[in-house]
């Protein structure tokens, strides 16, 4: 390519080494994207190293017939830990969270994210989630209650870990929410000048349509998460058939997300693989729009899919068609976007590297993965091997076996970019066929397995069943191969730092931007401007055509958001309130025993429980602190594409998981309703007092919507009076709803009425999201209060108020349904 960019030096070039300190205090503060991303990547590469381990541990243990190795629940711990953290901590988060906040702002043309400190703040509560998942080794043990952890096994007084593994979903879920739409906001708001929708890099469509599958899918995991919890903390339950609960409403709480996390799992690599294709063919995309209606087409029929993985429960027989139709048809978009990889390939002078090789391995393998799918999707097939070794090949092929490739291709892909440095092709082809060899090894014989009936989950298996024994034994042989190559691809990491940075901007002969930046790119991202003309979503290849060229920038003219320590300590906050509510709670309550003396309990309960109370002034501190630094340093005038800021517009993506959460809940409990296993009591909340408590929360709305006018035309004291105002609202109603729960609890056990439970549940999380929004409409008080606000600094008023506006809907949902019903 002739396009080049001007030599930078990268700012972070440091003059001596720096020391550990130096750097974990850098990357505490940091909100530069790529730094954010090296976390993501680093963190999720700890995960898949643990799960790694832990899967050679399993298959081990199932070499040979009756071996001890694993016993009993010793087993299904490591079972649960293997999945939690291959799926949650390594496939999701290092596809869409580690290349995504590395190389969308870079792709867009843009210097970071719209949204940089809340990316910090993300970025450390999925590392602290992780933290709490292994604190649960040393208080109990592990869940073993495997990755569906399906009720009432969860529930189950015997089992441990599962409160600890419910609250680091949730806080690994709002990580994924926070960066989710911190990225659509991103997108629809700060492309580089010129770049429209359709000449955005395939990449970034991928990332952008699993955003949205995320933001609108996940509520589904968090809504079975937290009834779970709620059970385990204060018997309040929707599931419990004891009180009329239904179990199988969890499986279609979990499977709501967990089938969508299938494609959240996918559709991030096959915008690597396309990225990856048109490089190293030489070639533009074959069929760019399509594969943009493809990605947006799975998105839509994912979300209609998840009732394929319970055809064996007993759904009516019409639903079972239905969703089995909706299976095939999410397998044509998908094999859209293999025929165009394919067809990307075809007939280009491909560069035969590391990169490539991962590609094709994902097309060939991904390819009997998919088709074993459609299989899985009919329901007769399906009946017979639903819960055999058939499912666990089968899933193993698309995500390990197929989806990880594409991780693999996007390492290697950016790593000179990344880095300044080459990965050893050598050492690179090893690691390609160590993992190709030991995964057909490792799940072709399990798919054998599954159809001579061997279930899964099962720790051991008796001699003499036909194959069983050397089948596991050669899977057990390519598990081993695959850890093998797990080291050599660990050495190959290793080995990469000690060579000199020799890189260039452009390697591999890349079409878009990222390609322009030094290698390793400065903390500026870009010391030049781009012309404005995007005539595709290959630019530099356009620009060497047209003869246009690149800008160049003082550096010193480029401002950056500063480095703040706020978002962190917040995040430490959430970390100590996750530990205190996993392993403690706010009083001395069991299921069983009801309500004890708080000093009667175990001493780590105890523990658990201060740290608990501890957890609150830190969070708030760090929380007050974040909102009162400014995110830059000097006046700078935000670039964005729309009339909205970047607060708004990132508010506005996170508030559909909110509507995705209370929508599942809430559906839930009209199913139980209408049903008739949820039947009201005798003696129901007052109407009265639910009618004055709308009439304070739907007038804190209008004045809080005065008040943001107010600010708009400079009568600053009238906006504080109006902030002021909503925050004693909202606390009104909050100590009306405390009272109406305190009398409502005294009338009637929640663990002995469906239809109490339910209100509790619903009602009481709708309370807490009053809190959140007391808090959010807070901030905005106190850098009103402290003259944090100007016309280039703008607070945080219009996510606050777009929150609290968001909640009030929610309460007049929440009222026609429990009150007026």
């Amino acid at each position: 390519m002739t396009i080049q960019a001007p030599q930078q030096v990268p700012s972070h070039a440091p003059s001596a080494r720096p020391s550990a300190w130096e750097v974990l205090k850098d990357y505490m503060m940091t909100t530069d994207h790529k730094k954010i991303g090296t976390l993501y990547i680093l963190t999720s590469l700890i995960g898949f190293a643990i799960a790694g381990f832990l899967a050679v541990a399993i298959r081990i243990q199932l070499a040979v017939p009756d071996n001890t190795f694993l016993v009993g629940n010793t087993y299904n711990q490591v079972l649960t830990l293997h999945a939690a953290l291959m799926i949650f901590f390594f496939l999701i988060p290092i596809g869409l969270f580690g290349f995504g906040n590395w190389f969308l702002p870079l792709q867009l043309g843009v210097r970071d994210v719209a949204l940089p400190r809340v990316n910090t703040f993300a970025v450390w509560l999925f590392i602290f989630s992780l933290i709490l998942v292994i604190t649960g080794l040393a208080n109990g043990g592990a869940p073993g209650v495997g990755w569906t952890f399906y009720y009432p096994l969860s529930v189950d007084a015997n089992q441990t870990g599962v409160a600890v593994l419910m609250v680091a979903l949730t806080l690994n879920g709002i990580a994924s929410l926070l960066g989710s739409a911190n990225f659509a906001a991103t997108i629809v708001n700060m492309r580089a000048p010129g770049m429209s929708l359709w000449k955005m890099p395939i990449f970034v469509w991928a990332i952008f349509s699993t955003s949205i599958l995320q933001l609108i899918s996940l509520g589904g995991l968090t809504a079975a998460a937290l009834v779970t919890f709620l059970e385990l903390k204060l018997g309040l339950s929707m599931f419990n058939p004891g009180i009329g609960g239904v179990p199988v409403m969890f499986q279609q709480f979990f499977w709501f997300y967990s089938h969508p996390a299938v494609y959240v799992m996918l559709l991030p690599y096959l915008g690597i693989g396309a990225e990856v294709a048109s490089t190293m063919a030489r070639k533009p995309l074959f069929g760019y729009r399509v594969m943009v209606y493809s990605l947006l087409g799975i998105v839509l029929v994912s979300l209609l899919v998840w009732a394929h993985h319970m055809f064996a429960v007993g759904l009516p027989e019409s639903w079972q068609i239905a969703f089995m139709i909706a299976t095939l048809i999410v397998a044509i978009p998908t094999g859209v976007k293999i025929f165009n990889l394919i067809g990307t390939l075809y007939g280009g002078r491909i560069i035969m590297k590391t990169p490539t090789y991962w590609l094709i391995g994902f097309i060939f393998n991904f390819l009997i993965g998919g088709i074993t799918g459609v299989a899985l999707g009919m329901i007769p097939f399906d009946y017979q091997v639903t819960m055999s070794y058939f499912v666990v090949a089968h899933f193993h092929n698309v995500m390990m076996f197929g989806t990880a490739f594409l991780a693999m291709a996007g390492l290697y892909y950016w790593w000179p970019k990344m880095t300044g440095r080459f990965m050893d092709e050598r050492l690179g082809m090893w690691h390609f066929w160590l993992f190709m060899v030991g995964s057909w090894m490792t799940f072709l014989p399990q798919y054998i397995l599954g159809l001579l009936g061997m279930p899964r989950r099962y720790y051991t298996y008796p001699a003499g069943n036909f194959a069983w024994t050397e089948l596991n034994f050669i899977s057990t042989l390519g598990a081993l191969t695959l850890l093998a190559g797990g080291i050599v691809w660990f050495w190959n990491i290793y080995i990469t730092f000690k060579k000199p940075i020799t890189a260039s901007n452009n390697p591999w002969g890349g079409y878009t931007l990222e390609w322009t930046s030094s290698s390793p790119p400065a903390a500026y991202n870009f010391a030049h401007e781009f012309p404005t003309t995007f005539p595709t979503e290959r630019p530099l290849y356009d620009w060497e055509k047209n003869g246009d060229t690149l800008t160049p920038v003082d550096p010193k003219t480029i401002h950056l958001p500063q480095d703040s320590i706020w978002p962190f300590i917040t995040a430490v906050g959430i970390l100590l309130m996750g530990y205190g509510l996993s392993f403690g709670w706010f009083t001395n309550y069991t299921p069983t025993g009801g309500l004890q003396p708080f000093f009667e309990a175990s001493a780590g309960h105890v523990f658990a429980s201060l740290v608990l109370y501890v957890s609150f002034p830190v969070f708030l501190y760090g929380l007050f602190k974040w909102a009162g630094t400014r995110e830059y340093a000097v006046p700078v005038a935000h670039h964005h594409l729309t009339k909205y800021d970047n607060g708004f517009m990132g508010m506005a993506w996170f508030i559909i998981s909110e509507i995705g959460l209370f929508g599942v809940l809430i559906a839930g409990y009209v199913y139980l309703r209408v049903s008739g296993h949820a039947e009201p009591p005798a003696l129901r909340p007052n109407v009265w007092l639910a009618a004055l408590n709308t009439l304070i929360l739907v007038s804190s709305s209008f004045v809080l919507h005065r008040a943001e006018q107010d600010n708009h035309h400079g009568k600053l004291t009238r906006f504080r009076l109006g902030l002021f105002i909503t925050l004693l609202m909202g606390a009104a109603f909050m100590l009306f709803q405390i009272y109406e729960f305190s009398l409502f609890g005294a009338e009637s056990d929640w663990k002995q009425n469906l239809w109490q439970a339910c209100f509790f549940i619903i009602v009481g999380l709708h309370g807490l999201h009053i809190i959140i929004g007391g808090i959010g409409v807070a901030l905005p008080y106190y850098q009103a209060m402290t003259g944090k606000m100007d016309k280039y600094n703008h607070g945080s008023i219009t996510p606050a108020s777009m929150y609290w506006h968001l909640v009030d809907v929610v309460w007049l949902l929440i009222v026609a349904i429990f009150y007026a019903w």
